[in-house]
């Protein structure tokens, strides 16, 4: 039976989704930095720190001191993997080179969310090691949503696709990419990983509202959240990893945790990298923020 027909018949032994690694709470991106903080054996697992994130193809390589230190990280941390190679839009055939070494190392890791983005980084075998946006159309819904079927057959698992930042879009656009994400689910049976910086990014940019694209995603289908700083460049943002997260961006947050509730949630940092305890303060006002929206959740619904 392939992976598809037992997720279609719900077959208890289907690969896809993992209830055996506790997921939830609240991570961060694991960084080199930060090692030193992480394997303190004197303090153990940081009472803050719910999980990490790896950057999946850091990891590909079997040997070495990297592998060696995430090996360490997993003892002590769920850890969930975040690709940017997949190319899922691109129209070159799927590589299924990478995609073995995906598999092989999402098998050793059994990670509780494995992710990549809504984009292509290349086509005709040129890799331009970006981000790109697709076409929101019915033919590249189509083209996605059967690549993601092949993609989770070979890995024997369920992806997540993160919504992309982006500063162009296409004539030939169809619909809202928030109406794409969601019939995206449903034809290719993926989930979601929603980056809430992205979706305010990408609303100043091409002026639609951040909210209507939240409560236009199906809530059963956000497995994770990632949280991070952008630049404002006062006619267009750019999405860059490098600094804090800002407070419309923390707004933006808290009407997430209205709309989907307990979803794990993450800051990303990938430029001008902190000291550990800083981030650790970060995520902390993630946490304090999740709270206060739940605890005002049902007062604010019996008025």
């Amino acid at each position: 039976m392939t992976a598809s027909a037992k997720r279609e018949a719900g077959d208890p032994a289907s690969p896809f989704g993992n209830a055996q690694t506790p997921f939830a709470g609240f991570g961060l991106g694991l960084r080199v930095p930060h090692y030193a903080d992480i394997l303190d054996a004197r303090t153990g697992p940081h009472p803050d720190v719910d999980w990490f994130e790896i950057i999946s193809e850091n990891f590909f390589e079997a040997g070495g001191l990297p592998r060696r230190n995430l090996m360490r990280v997993r003892e002590r941390y769920p850890v969930a993997m975040h690709g940017v190679s997949l190319s899922i839009g691109s129209s070159d055939p799927l590589d299924m080179d990478y995609l073995h070494r995906l598999k092989t190392l999402a098998d050793l890791l059994n990670p509780p969310v494995l992710s990549d983005h809504l984009c292509w980084t290349g086509a005709h075998g040129l890799n331009m090691h970006d981000l790109l946006p697709v076409p929101l159309t019915e033919e590249s819904l189509k083209h996605v949503a059967g690549r993601v079927r092949q993609v989770q057959d070979i890995l024997g698992r369920r992806i997540a696709l993160e919504n992309p930042s982006s500063y162009v879009a296409f004539d030939c656009d169809e619909m809202s990419e928030w109406d794409y994400l969601s019939e995206l689910t449903r034809q290719a049976d993926c989930d979601l990983l929603l980056d809430v910086n992205n979706v305010y990014v990408s609303s100043v940019n091409h002026d639609f509202d951040a909210v209507a694209y939240l409560d236009g995603l199906p809530a059963d289908r956000i497995k994770q959240i990632h949280l991070a700083g952008h630049e404002n460049n006062g006619d267009h943002i750019v999405d860059t990893h490098d600094a804090p997260v800002t407070g419309v961006v923390w707004t933006l947050y808290g009407k997430a945790v209205e709309r989907f509730g307990t979803v794990p949630t993450m800051i990303e940092r990938d430029g001008k990298i902190p000291a550990f305890d800083i981030l650790v303060a970060e995520l902390q006002t993630a946490r304090r923020l999740q709270r206060g929206v739940l605890h005002a959740a049902p007062k604010e619904r019996a008025a």
